[in-house]
C-alpha cells in the first residue's frame, strides 16, 4: 500500500507539472522599409533554462497554424524559436494556393538584397527577446524550409554572425556567388536526390560552397522529392517523406549541437 501512495504522489507530481509546462506563442512585430511584420516567438516555459535561439523561416505560405506547430515540434525543450514573417503581416497565401505562394516570394527571388535586409532583421529582433524569453545570445543560428531554406542560406551568405543554418528542401541558387567569402556560419543543405526544382542547382552551389571559409555539407536524401518535411503534401514533385523527415532532423540537431559547442 505505501508502495501504491507513493507512485500515486509521483503521477501527481508529474501531471501537475505537465500542467503548467506550455509553448509559448508570443507575437513579435516590427516595421522594416514601410512594411509591418508580424512574427511569432515560440519556446517552452517548463524549464528557464537559456538555450540557443534559432531564426526559423517557414515554406513559402508563411505565417500559418501548421508553421506554428512544426516550430513547437523543432522547439521543445531545446530551443527558442522566432518563426519568421517575411513577407509583412498582410501578405498570408492561402495553403494549398500555390500561385498566391509564388507571388509572395516573387518579389524576393527578384531582389535577393531586400531578402537578406529583412532576414538579417528578424535575426536582430530575436537578439532583442533575450531580456524577455530564455535565450543564449552566445548560440544563435537559422533554420528554414523550402523558400525559407533559401532566406537562411541568404543569411550565411550575408555575413551575419550565426553559429550554423539548415536548409531543408531549399533554393540553392544565389545572385552572387561571390558572397560565399562572407560566410561565417557552418551552412547544412539538405535536399532529395528526386527534387526536380532545386537539385538541378546542385552543383552551382556546391562550386559556390567551395569559395567559402566556413565549414559546409550538402546532404542528398535518396528518393525523397521536394517539400519531404512537410506534413500532408502528396504530389508527384512535392510530397512529404516521414522517414527523410526525422533523418534530417536528427542531422539538425547534430549539426547545431556541433556548431553550438565548437566541436567539428
Amino acid at each position: 500500500m505505501r508502495f501504491v501512495r507513493l507512485g500515486c504522489v509521483v503521477l501527481l507530481a508529474v501531471f501537475s507539472f505537465a500542467a503548467h509546462a506550455k509553448m509559448v506563442h508570443r507575437n513579435v512585430e516590427w516595421t522594416l522599409d514601410g512594411t509591418h511584420f508580424k512574427s511569432v516567438l515560440v519556446y517552452d516555459d517548463a524549464v528557464s533554462t537559456k538555450r540557443p535561439g534559432l531564426v526559423m523561416v517557414p515554406n513559402w505560405y508563411g505565417m500559418n497554424d501548421a508553421a506554428v506547430q512544426k516550430a513547437d515540434m523543432i522547439a521543445g525543450k531545446n530551443y527558442v524559436i522566432l518563426l519568421t514573417d517575411m513577407y509583412g503581416e498582410t501578405v498570408r497565401p492561402q495553403p494549398g494556393h500555390a500561385d498566391q505562394a509564388k507571388a509572395a516570394t516573387e518579389s524576393l527571388y527578384t531582389d535577393r538584397t531586400l531578402m537578406r535586409k529583412r532576414i538579417n532583421e528578424a535575426l536582430a529582433q530575436l537578439k532583442a527577446q533575450a531580456g524577455t524569453a530564455p535565450i543564449d545570445l552566445s548560440k544563435l543560428a537559422a533554420i528554414g524550409f523550402c523558400f525559407g531554406g533559401t532566406a537562411v542560406l541568404d543569411l550565411a551568405r550575408s555575413g551575419a554572425d550565426v553559429a550554423a543554418v539548415v536548409s531543408f528542401h531549399g533554393g540553392l541558387t544565389t545572385d552572387d556567388p561571390a558572397l560565399a567569402k562572407n560566410i561565417k556560419a557552418r551552412v547544412l543543405a539538405m535536399n532529395g536526390a528526386d527534387d526536380k526544382g532545386t537539385m538541378p542547382d546542385a552543383g552551382k552551389f556546391m562550386d559556390e560552397m567551395r569559395g567559402s571559409p566556413a565549414e559546409w555539407e550538402f546532404v542528398v536524401i535518396g528518393h525523397a522529392v521536394h517539400c519531404f518535411t512537410e506534413v500532408g503534401e502528396d504530389s508527384s514533385w512535392c510530397k512529404y517523406d516521414a522517414g527523410a523527415a526525422a533523418r534530417s532532423y536528427r542531422l539538425m540537431h547534430d549539426w547545431l549541437g556541433a556548431a553550438f559547442s565548437g566541436n567539428p
